[in-house]
């Protein structure tokens, strides 16, 4: 249980490091990759909505045996962000050091994935 706690720990800091500054990069962003951001409101959602799960990984860390349910969708939300910068990267629609940092989200997926198996022996063990 120690692992899954640690792993949860570790992703939902890890989220809150990288979205958090988001929310004022706004403007930003759209001077450096133009064009700019014109559905804005899709874009505060998309930060609103990731923010949440970082949420959810810190209720997780707290008794992963007790949400353990909860791994399973939190496994697709990483898996789903992998695939779609893979479809973005085939495309060209994505450059490399995007595609290098989102990459993590495949690296979290696997160890929520270990995390929800473990925490099912653990359970079987008590």
């Amino acid at each position: 249980m120690r692992f899954a706690k640690l792993v949860f720990l570790l992703a939902g800091i890890y989220g809150l490091l990288i979205l958090a500054p988001i929310c004022f990069w706004e403007k930003a962003i759209g001077k450096r990759t133009p064009p700019a951001i014109t559905h804005t409101e899709y874009f505060y959602e998309f930060v609103r909505m990731a923010l949440a799960w970082q949420v959810l990984f810190h209720v997780l860390q707290t008794h992963p045996m007790r949400y353990r349910v909860m791994i399973l969708p939190s496994i697709l939300e990483k898996v789903g962000y992998g695939i779609a910068l893979i479809v973005l990267l085939l495309q060209r629609r994505l450059p490399l050091s995007a595609f290098s940092i989102g990459s993590v989200d495949w690296v979290f997926a696997f160890l929520f994935l270990a995390a929800y198996f473990r925490a099912k022996s653990a359970r079987a063990a008590v």
